[in-house]
């Protein structure tokens, strides 16, 4: 009895030392990621939409990782998406309706993570308390100001003031940077700005600004924002970098989903002070690319006008084992 006791521990031993004792939590760890390039060119714009990113390679995330990052100031979309073309940078960041209207041009981009969505007042048309407009049908043919032409601000301002009852069509939108727009509504050159954030909190703090309506509501209520792309001719040449940049994203966008942490940061990373960030409304980091999320706003281009033919977002995701 005992020898046949013996023989049966052995025999145990055996099994578990031959399945890894899986019992013991010794699973295999998966091999890590050695990407084909160590750095990687990253595009970033506004402060608020790219900041676990620039939170994550100031803390080290990616380094550790095996992945360099070169931070690249970006001017706006459109210097963005020159140069990703150009091959001087590997990943853009841009608004989702720059991103879509460049490849329902023909332009093959890969996208490689969503930055930000819009929250409660995160975006909004902004005036000031002496402005003939004060709520949306206060004008028959308002002129708001608009930091791009045919951009995020155009698309959810028209779809926002439609579901208030206003003709979009009898909107005239007029392109003012973002430092200059409460000037222009102090001059009367426009009726209301559409601004995000932190212009409009600045705005209410220093001029007592107010808004006229939230514009990230009805069909924009938690609209998608911005993402980061890379080309496609780029995401196929390099699919263990991209995929390592995917993953740390993901763990900095998540890290990202307490306001706090980006709360503090700010400062350190725009022209922000501590009250102004301690104020301003945030939105949400995803973690993961969702293309029914995305397909809401090339749809809402779609039926707008932006773009001629649908775009099927799910075309512009990550291909599994090509980036």
């Amino acid at each position: 009895m005992r020898a046949c006791a013996r023989t049966a521990l052995a025999l145990l031993c055996a099994t578990l030392l031959l399945s890894g004792c899986s019992f013991l939590g010794g699973d295999p760890q998966p091999e890590p990621l050695v990407p084909e390039q160590r750095t990687l060119r990253v595009g970033v714009g506004s402060a608020i939409d790219t900041a676990p990113l620039r939170i994550a390679v100031a803390d080290g995330r990616f380094q550790r990782a095996g992945l360099q990052i070169e931070l690249v100031e970006q001017t706006n979309d459109t210097d963005a998406l020159t140069k990703l073309a150009e091959g001087e940078l590997d990943v853009a960041f841009a608004s989702n309706v720059a991103l879509f209207k460049t490849a329902a041009d023909g332009n093959p981009l890969r996208l490689q993570g969503e930055a930000y969505t819009a929250g409660r007042n995160t975006m909004a048309l902004v005036t000031l308390p002496e402005s003939a407009l004060q709520a949306p049908n206060d004008l028959r043919f308002p002129e708001i100001a608009v930091d791009t032409l045919d951009d995020l601000g155009t698309l959810t301002t028209r779809s926002a003031l439609s579901g208030a009852g206003v003709d979009p069509e009898r909107i005239t939108f007029v392109r003012r940077e973002p430092g200059t727009m409460v000037d222009a509504i102090r001059s009367g050159d426009v009726d209301a700005a559409w601004m995000t954030e932190p212009h409009i909190t600045r705005a209410e703090k220093d001029f007592g600004a107010r808004m006229v309506l939230d514009t990230a509501r009805g069909a924009t209520l938690g609209f998608p924002v911005s993402s980061y792309a890379a080309t496609v001719s780029f995401a196929e040449s390099r699919p263990r970098t991209l995929t390592l940049f995917r993953q740390v994203l993901g763990e900095a966008q998540q890290h990202g989903g307490d306001p706090m942490v980006i709360r503090k940061a700010l400062p350190g990373l725009a022209d922000v002070d501590e009250t102004t960030a301690a104020l301003v409304s945030l939105g949400d980091y995803p973690t993961s690319i969702s293309a029914v999320r995305l397909q809401r706003v090339a749809d809402l281009m779609h039926n707008s006008g932006l773009i001629g033919a649908r775009l099927d977002v799910q075309s512009l995701l990550p291909t599994p084992g090509l980036g």
